[in-house]
């Protein structure tokens, strides 16, 4: 799931890191292009805590790429972004709670299609027949 998104970063890291473009032109790149090649089919997968932490790590790095360093205002050093500073930059919703409401939206779908259907059995947990012996 990260790692083609990791190789398409990696491809366009260069363009994120450039001083031509803006944030705002940076972010709506992040979000139209990485975030799809990242999220492909994320409404079907099961998450563990390993994986969002993962993907929380991909985001932020991204992130940090896109608003670089920023100085202190005390030492007047150079320093990374805080975590909770990334958050307020960036003012849409982390990549974990995107998966969920994609989630959550794609359960919606498969309810409405009819019970004959096999996705929707598997999301409820009818089975159709007798398992056998053995």
């Amino acid at each position: 799931m990260c790692r083609s998104g990791n190789v398409f970063y990696h491809s366009v890291q260069n363009l994120l890191s450039s001083r031509l473009l803006s944030e705002n032109l940076e972010i709506k790149i992040y979000r139209t292009i990485i975030l799809l090649v990242v999220l492909y089919g994320c409404e079907t997968w099961s998450l563990t805590l390993r994986e969002e932490r993962k993907l929380r790590v991909f985001e932020n790095m991204v992130l940090r790429r896109i608003f670089g360093p920023r100085r202190d205002e005390v030492t007047g050093e150079w320093r990374r972004l805080l975590n909770e500073e990334l958050n307020d930059l960036y003012s849409s919703s982390n990549i974990v709670r995107v998966i969920k409401s994609r989630r959550m939206r794609w359960a919606g779908h498969v309810a409405r299609i009819g019970e004959e259907r096999g996705v929707y059995r598997v999301l409820v947990g009818k089975q159709v027949g007798k398992r056998p012996l053995g």
